[in-house]
């Protein structure tokens, strides 16, 4: 996170957050839904990683905050390049899909344990149940093994894992998208000991 002091305004920040997890678990589609209030069905892999731009003005209009949204591709085939794309990143989303339970324990056995080993630091992070829409319509898992992932299965995974936060959405409705990444990046201002 970097700070500056500007002539009109009190305070400036940058932040890099970074949106982590398994392919087609919503990631890209839970920062269209924040950046742009857009949600597609087609789903199109990220190659890599996408950097998206927010810009934030705060405490009426005295203080700016430029968010840098990382994107990160969750194909295995980036497993080796994909280290690189952590290097000053000071929050991140741990992004789930409620219908497919691999995706659950690949939070914890890959990409929380990724975050840790390249990040060069300890961040924060929120766990993020995605897709509730599609519990909320009945739809059992992806694979049938189960029913999808509870609430209550979250809520007791974040505590597992120390996440700062755990947090349901539905990219597709914009349900608690915003509060994910506000509770994100509030959670790093306090880090640093600054409150908005």
């Amino acid at each position: 996170m970097t700070q500056t002091k500007g002539n009109t305004l009190e305070r400036q920040y940058v932040i890099k957050l970074a949106v982590l997890g398994d392919s087609a678990v919503g990631k890209t589609s839970l920062i269209d839904q924040y950046v742009q209030h857009s949600f597609t069905n087609n789903y199109i892999p990220t190659l890599g990683v996408n950097i998206v731009i927010k810009d934030i003005t705060i405490k009426d209009g005295k203080s700016f905050i430029r968010l840098t949204l990382w994107d990160i591709a969750g194909q295995d085939k980036y497993d080796l390049t994909r280290k690189m794309f952590y290097q000053g990143c000071e929050g991140v989303l741990l992004v789930y899909d409620i219908t497919r339970p691999i995706t659950f324990n690949n939070v914890k056995d890959k990409w929380l344990k990724e975050y840790k080993n390249y990040a060069g630091k300890e961040g924060v992070y929120i766990l993020i149940g995605n897709k509730v829409d599609l519990r909320d319509q009945g739809i059992v898992s992806a694979d049938d093994s189960q029913t999808v992932m509870t609430f209550e299965d979250g809520a007791k995974f974040a505590k597992t894992i120390k996440a700062s936060d755990f947090i349901e959405t539905s990219a597709k409705l914009g349900n608690n998208v915003e509060e994910a990444f506000k509770t994100l990046y509030t959670q790093v201002l306090r880090r640093h000991g600054e409150s908005i």
